[in-house]
């Protein structure tokens, strides 16, 4: 009973801690307000998707080899893992991010195993990180690139801006920003321009664009040019003021970012602490740490503490994140 329930202790600490380091996501709010502003704005995505459209994509369906269909019917929800694998830009499948869990945890239960640990104990260990790792890569690769992109896109609305005033169509000046600006930028510039050479509408494009990428930087450029359209005017001296709020809120960021960078650090140490005294203890004088894994009343104490633990990283992981 000892073991289960130090077992289950680690696994809802990996649990939280998963959640606590998982990607951060669009606020109740901004996801309505962003609403409600496409809802005023008619766009065109009543449309089926067509499969050449689906493939320009770039993400990795289910059905692309047996392996992405095993585990498209194991996984809840494979479509949204498709998806987060195609925001990271990498070409990533289902089947792929399948054995990699699948490696990761069944290496690091043998690596518990080995360790003396006991095999109720690995085991749930072996499996939140098997889950908890590539997740833990997927989210990073994500959020790196899209932060690579909001770093670059004013700089791609600037050259939108003068593409339009020196009398470029649009269309053909979202191909020059797709062709001239590198990185995540230049990329789903490219593939939106691909999409409208198919026979998607612009809307529906950038939409779509918006859709996977998820980030409010380019939904208010997709509603900025879409209510243009609708509406008319200068399209150029708004997209020129959507690049000058942009910077602004990014300056924002890097500004809260250096002023929590305090909590940050002390929410580091706090949860390190106490592995790091784990592991000195353990090579001072290993009997006496290893009645944590023999005592069940230790195994007790020591699973409740992680869970404890593991909710107060969860806890300060949220307090220190800032939304703009």
């Amino acid at each position: 009973m000892a073991t289960l329930i130090l077992a289950g202790g680690v696994f809802l600490t990996l649990v939280l801690v998963m959640a606590a380091l998982s990607a951060p996501k669009t606020s109740r709010s901004q996801s309505r307000q962003l609403a409600g502003l496409r809802g005023r704005v008619a766009f065109d995505l009543d449309k089926p998707v067509s499969p050449m459209v689906a493939a320009s994509r770039g993400i990795a369906l289910a059905s692309d080899t047996r392996v992405d269909q095993m585990f498209g019917r194991l996984l809840p929800n494979p479509e949204k893992l498709a998806k987060r694998l195609d925001r990271t830009g990498r070409d990533w499948t289902l089947g792929q991010y399948g054995i990699a869990c699948g490696v990761v945890a069944l290496g690091m239960t043998i690596l518990l195993v080995m360790l003396h640990l006991s095999l109720l104990l690995a085991l749930p260990m072996g499996v939140g990180l098997g889950l908890l790792v590539p997740h833990m890569v997927v989210s990073k690769t994500i959020s790196r690139r899209t932060n690579r992109f909001i770093t670059r896109f004013p700089d791609a609305i600037e050259l939108l801006v003068r593409g339009l005033r020196s009398g470029l169509p649009i269309s053909e000046t979202m191909s020059v920003v797709g062709q001239e600006v590198p990185g995540p930028v230049g990329e789903e510039f490219r593939a939106v321009s691909d999409r409208m050479r198919i026979g998607r509408t612009m809307d529906n494009a950038l939409q779509e664009t918006a859709d996977r990428l998820e980030t409010p930087e380019f939904q208010f450029f997709v509603i900025a040019i879409a209510i243009q359209r609708e509406t008319g005017g200068n399209l150029a001296e708004t997209l020129s003021n959507l690049a000058e709020v942009l910077r602004k809120r990014a300056q924002m960021k890097l500004k809260i970012k250096a002023m929590s960078s305090e909590s940050k650090a002390s929410a580091y140490i706090i949860g390190a602490l106490p592995f790091i005294v784990f592991g000195l203890i353990w090579m001072i004088n290993p009997p006496y740490m290893a009645k944590f894994f023999v005592d069940p009343r230790l195994m007790i104490i020591g699973g409740g503490g992680l869970l404890w633990m593991g909710l107060g990283v969860f806890i300060m992981s949220r307090m220190i994140n800032f939304e703009i």
